[in-house]
């Protein structure tokens, strides 16, 4: 979009918010870069010029405006709603692959070389690999400075700098003043300090966001010992790269309110961007509830509740676990099977509060185990115990970067695996807006209400219409049932 200087200019001049985070106005006066909605009286056109992300910005020599803090702006909507190797390099970015294994890691596990990928992102962010997860990595200290008691010199190696001399140079040249400044002014701020150990953040997000369905469907299944819904927030444990983590999720009216706990500040960056992709909030909602607006049938559904997101999950592997647990069973079995699973195989932690007690066993952990033990049908535990090994081996990943329908093809040749929980599993843990459940009971019934085709065949056909968003109307067609999912808990 930062290629249509009049709609930016437009955007800009409008202080409209739903353009945060797909482009950034550098300001060639004044050397700053803002978010389109900047408080900020707008600058003169012709001393406007436009980038496709805050890297870009800062690789041309333009800091970040203080009062807007482009930095902290939802993620470009792009990344989640395509599957070619660009958005795959900028989600494996945003989950910290390059601070962990580099350039030649993050081509590796694109089939790439490392020349391909940064020529590819040159040519569409106009940053390399390096740039964007160094923007990163100020975005992350920043958040330690403010938030935390850590000493700048920890803040440094936490956020993913390899010396404390690049870390202020860095912050200096990102923000235009120097860590200790940063922790100063936060002092200041409105913000109540978080208990120690713990980081309080605001997750950002585009307007609107209906967090009924989104928190509802999670605290309904909710799996007991890793999940919780406790004071009005949803609760669960993280298996991050360094350690394990605890996050308290929280919905409000213009952010979500997330309180982290780990056992290693280096997973800061991976655990933001697991509890961003869970809950949907880099989604486009204006643009998708105007393309489902268009069918006069789902028009009510989406009028009545605007801004519904798909509902993900922190781990792929996870939840294709738990889709298997929960073929052709209610929703309280599918807890119950999982929370035996999690007993048995999963690592203990300590919560300070109480309630979350095991982080979910890994494929591996998940790998040994005796099928007979498993209180299933004999042909569900062939099904599950073959998706362990899978995951376990490395034959099957399903990851943020994993190619959609590759993983469709390798999810169908697995014995036991259906539409349903291919749909499923691409849906929630891959994240495709475009998966759909033609065969789910809730939608059938949906349909039959609404006066959709009721065969999956020719509702598959009428759903054409709601490409390349079908997996927010799966979301707004579930709310047709009067369903635990679909409602915030008391």
């Amino acid at each position: 979009m930062h290629t249509d200087t009049e709609r930016c200019v437009r955007a800009v001049q409008s202080k409209d918010a739903r353009f945060d985070g797909w482009f950034f106005t550098a300001v060639l006066t004044t050397r700053i870069y803002c978010r389109p909605s900047c408080p900020v009286v707008p600058p003169k056109v012709r001393n406007m010029t436009f980038y496709p992300s805050a890297a870009a910005c800062q690789q041309a020599g333009f800091r970040a405006c203080k009062r807007c803090r482009p930095d902290t702006s939802p993620g470009s909507p792009e990344w989640n709603a395509r599957a070619d190797s660009v958005a795959r390099a900028m989600r494996l970015i945003r989950d910290g692959v390059v601070d962990r294994e580099g350039v030649p890691g993050l081509a590796s596990r694109l089939g790439y070389s490392a020349r391909q990928i940064e020529r590819q992102l040159l040519a569409e962010l106009g940053a390399g690999p390096l740039a964007l997860a160094r923007a990163q990595r100020a975005q992350t200290a920043r958040l330690l400075i403010e938030t935390t008691t850590l000493p700048l010199a920890e803040v440094a190696f936490a956020a993913g700098f390899s010396s404390v001399r690049t870390f202020n140079e860095t912050v200096r040249e990102v923000f235009a003043l120097a860590p200790g400044e940063l922790r100063t002014r936060a002092a200041r701020g409105p913000l109540a300090p978080a208990p120690p150990g713990v980081i309080a953040l605001r997750l950002p997000y585009r307007a609107p966001l209906n967090p009924s369905n989104l928190f509802g469907h999670l605290a309904a299944t909710a799996v007991p010992g890793i999940e919780e819904w406790r004071d009005g927030a949803y609760r669960r444990t993280l298996t991050l790269p360094y350690g394990h983590g605890i996050v308290a999720l929280t919905p409000q009216p213009d952010h979500i309110a997330c309180r982290l706990s780990l056992t290693d500040p280096r997973d800061l960056t991976q655990a933001i961007s697991r509890c961003r992709w869970l809950l949907d909030l880099d989604a486009d909602p204006v643009a998708v509830d105007s393309q489902l607006r268009t069918d006069p049938l789902l028009a009510p559904l989406v009028d009545a509740g605007p801004g519904r997101r798909v509902p993900r999950t922190v781990d792929g592997a996870e939840f294709a676990v738990r889709a298997v647990l929960g073929q052709q069973v209610s929703t309280a079995a599918a807890r119950t099977h999982a929370a035996r699973l999690v007993t048995a195989h999963g690592v203990e932690v300590e919560d300070p509060e109480g309630g979350l007690t095991h982080l979910f066993p890994a494929p591996q952990a998940l790998a040994g185990l005796d099928p007979e033990s498993l209180a299933l049908p004999r042909t569900r535990r062939t099904t599950l115990t073959t998706l362990v090994a899978a995951l376990a081996d490395g034959t099957l990943r399903l990851g943020t970067d994993t190619d959609w329908e590759r993983a469709r093809a390798e999810l169908s040749a697995l014995p036991g695996f259906g539409p349903w929980t291919v749909e499923v599993i691409a849906m929630r843990a891959l994240g495709d807006p475009d998966a759909f459940l033609p065969t789910d009971l809730g939608i059938r019934r949906a349909a039959e209400r609404l006066g959709l085709p009721a065969t999956p065949a020719a509702l598959t056909a009428r759903a054409a219409d709601w490409r390349p968003w079908r997996a927010y109307a799966v979301q707004y067609l579930w709310t047709v049932d009067d369903h635990p999912i679909n409602h915030l808990p008391a």
